[in-house]
């Protein structure tokens, strides 16, 4: 196995159990994971997992200027995390991937209104 062939494979492969992330999948959801460090790109998507949405609207609702709402729909739009479609001379934003919806519900029911830890659901017996 040539030396390039092998580093690949080792990236791709877990040394633990066979349900571990792969080195390319970590990088990925990093990735990820960064782009939704901005709470204005998680605003962002959270209205946009609520409805379907123009720039000026999100812009609006997000509390930045139109210019700077573009440029987070860019980098999110580029990163697969929404969608964008034509409406007349509008772009409409939405987000309908179920895998990111999910974690935005997820997110915002771990977090509670005051920023702090929502309780634990309780457990049914």
């Amino acid at each position: 196995m040539a030396k390039d062939e092998k580093r690949v494979a080792e990236e791709n492969s877990s040394t633990g159990r066979p349900d571990e992330p792969t080195t390319p999948q970590l990088a990925s959801a990093a990735s990820t994971f960064a782009l939704l460090s901005s709470p204005a790109r998680l605003h962002v998507m959270w209205l946009a997992a609520q409805d379907a949405y123009d720039v000026t609207t999100l812009a609006k609702r997000a509390g930045v200027n139109v210019a700077t709402m573009s440029q987070h729909l860019t980098k999110l739009r580029l990163a697969g995390l929404i969608n964008a479609r034509r409406d007349g001379r509008h772009h409409i934003y939405t987000v309908d991937d179920p895998h990111i919806l999910t974690l935005l519900q997820q997110i915002f029911a771990h977090i509670a209104p005051d920023g702090g830890l929502a309780p634990d659901p309780p457990r049914s017996r």
